[in-house]
């Protein structure tokens, strides 16, 4: 297995503070992520301004990630460029506000890059409440030149939280399983790339199919089920060193594993005489645990975020539905009872829903439920969704979509999607080919 090489990224920030006052009667400007369809928010992403022209094109290269991440959260609408009056070298003085109004824009985002004598490179960037002619936030980070993406990322998340109230999720990546090749001979292959498809790259090389891989909340870690030798088996694999193992020396096949929050054990399925129960194992012991125990079906598992309780998918009620039962595998409850067949729970980071696939009516759902099993709430629907995992807010879900093939097995696509909370702004996810199983990370360290 190839190394790969670390993602830690050593980044210094210094506020930076703008003697400017809020006019008065001057309400500052929020977006409200909790409604509906919400008219997107105008706002002026300029060039950040560089002397040099390496500078300048990192500053073009910047302005332009931060513009696509804001455009595709479906909250931020980025003006043309074309229709600035003032331009990136003026801004460093101080913004002409009236420039800004006349066309349209209610955010500003500015900034400036200057590479210093120790061969870093300092970027600052300053947003600005256009109408109430106030700074909102600024920032100058301190960096290696080739780390310019990733700033740029962690940039939109700033943004995003000063004027939604909520942490971003730029700053991140996907795990998901790169398909390739004919129906009756796919190749599956574990790969990796930015939140916008950026940094991509394979884990794996082909010679294994892989599933349902799942990031580690706390280390550069994932786990996936491989079916190696064709015997499906539950492993670990460090992203930073490539290195894989296997989980456990168990006599038959585990799938669907998932890290617990706390990122110090395993849940996972476990097929034992015919019967699958939820079991858990710790990383550094090694000691397992079973957690359920019916002679039904009892499969993907989910652990709360505060560590108390385990979400499950079983047909102990006579079709597949939603469980949730206490992290020792005690007082076991139905919460699901709407019409259809409910699978792969997976509990948001905020705590305060759950998601599902729901097969209803000869179509897939991809849903949100509380925890109680009230409120459900269907966000996409097609021939096949399947999948979700959740953003590290708790306000963006992915998920991969699977197009029919024709009568004689041809054709048909799948590929990932991700939708927000309200249900409104489905995006394809771009990927260069097909791509099944995405796992959101938790913000980059």
């Amino acid at each position: 297995m190839p190394m790969t090489a670390t993602f830690c990224l050593r980044l210094s920030a210094l506020l930076l503070l703008a003697m400017t006052v809020t006019a008065p009667g001057k309400a500052e400007i929020r977006v409200d992520i909790r409604r509906g369809n919400v008219e997107p928010l105008p706002v002026a992403v300029t060039e950040f301004n560089g002397i040099t022209s390496a500078e300048a094109k990192v500053g073009r290269d910047m302005a332009n990630v931060i513009s696509n991440n804001l455009e595709r959260s479906g909250l931020f609408k980025p003006l043309d460029r074309r229709a600035f009056i003032q331009n990136a070298a003026s801004l460093l003085v101080r913004p002409r506000f009236s420039d800004w109004r006349v066309i349209n824009a209610q955010a500003l985002v500015q900034g400036n890059i200057k590479v210093q004598p120790d061969g870093r490179m300092r970027v600052e960037f300053r947003l600005w409440d256009v109408f109430a002619e106030a700074q909102m936030t600024g920032l100058a980070y301190f960096t290696e030149p080739e780390n310019w993406r990733r700033v740029s990322h962690i940039i939109s998340d700033a943004i995003y939280k000063r004027i939604t109230g909520e942490d971003g999720y730029f700053d991140t990546r996907i795990v998901f399983v790169s398909e390739s090749g004919p129906r009756d001979r796919r190749i599956k292959r574990l790969a990796i790339m930015d939140q916008d498809g950026n940094g991509f790259r394979f884990l794996t090389d082909g010679s294994s199919l892989v599933l349902t891989p799942r990031f580690s909340p706390t280390t550069q870690e994932i786990t996936y089920l491989s079916y190696y030798n064709d015997t499906p088996r539950v492993y670990l694999f460090d992203i930073e060193t490539g290195r894989e193992e296997v989980l456990g020396n168990f006599k038959s096949m585990t799938f669907a594993p998932r890290f617990t929050p706390d990122g110090k054990s395993i849940l996972m399925s476990y097929a034992k005489d015919g019967n699958s129960e939820v079991y858990r194992m710790n990383l550094q012991t090694r000691n397992v645990t079973q957690l359920s125990r019916h002679p039904a079906i009892d499969t993907s598992p989910s652990g709360s975020p505060d560590g108390e309780f385990v979400a499950f998918n079983s047909d102990r009620g006579g079709s597949p539905q939603l469980y949730v039962m206490d992290s020792d595998g005690g007082n076991v409850r139905r919460i699901s009872f709407g019409r259809g067949r409910y699978a792969t729970p997976v509990w948001s980071p905020r705590g305060d829903l759950i998601a599902f696939t729901k097969q209803l009516g000869g179509k897939f759902h991809i849903g949100v439920m509380r925890p109680d099993g009230s409120g459900e709430r269907l966000l996409s629907e097609s021939f096949l969704d399947e999948a979700p995992t959740w953003a590290p807010n708790g306000r963006v879900l992915m998920f991969f979509r699977e197009t029919p093939t024709d009568s004689k097995g041809q054709g048909g696509s799948s590929r990932l999607y991700s939708v927000d909370l309200t249900g409104f702004n489905l995006r394809e996810v771009i990927t260069s080919g097909d791509a099944s199983d995405p796992a959101w990370s938790p913000l980059n360290p």
